[in-house]
């Protein structure tokens, strides 16, 4: 399991080899970018804030739930703080298994958690203001 929160740009496929193995026949990644357009408004960039020590925590539960609800056998959550400009990598999620199947269940989940529980916490800046992010579509 590989955990991460940083203000570093993250390569999905540094994410990727952090779960790749001989044994995993199968590797899903969820890549998530700043995209420009939000709530019929155009975003100029991003400002990702976290409590790193808690938010880490949150992700390695997240990726422990994960672990033990489904036939996935490791994970690796990173998530990037800071300013992201449109079309940069805000959050990439990696599972390996044996098999597909559960795979894509599991990452839903993760996605979805990561959006209720991990203090990461997001300011949108578009034309004409900014505003600091509070639902999860």
């Amino acid at each position: 399991m590989w955990i991460a929160i940083t203000p570093e740009p993250i390569r999905p496929e540094e994410v990727v080899a952090r779960v790749q193995a001989p044994e995993h026949g199968g590797v899903l990644c969820f890549v998530g970018t700043v995209r420009n357009r939000s709530r019929d408004r155009r975003v100029l960039y991003l400002d990702y804030e976290a409590y790193p020590e808690m938010a880490e925590a949150k992700l390695r539960e997240i990726a422990q739930e994960v672990l033990q609800r489904w036939d996935v056998a490791d994970a690796a959550i990173v998530h990037r703080v800071g300013r992201l400009q449109v079309g940069e990598v805000a959050v990439v999620i990696a599972l390996a298994a044996a098999h597909r199947r559960d795979l894509f269940p599991a990452c839903q989940y993760a996605v979805d958690r990561l959006k209720e529980i991990v203090p990461i916490w997001k300011k949108e800046v578009f034309e004409g203001g900014e505003e600091w992010v509070t639902e999860h579509p």
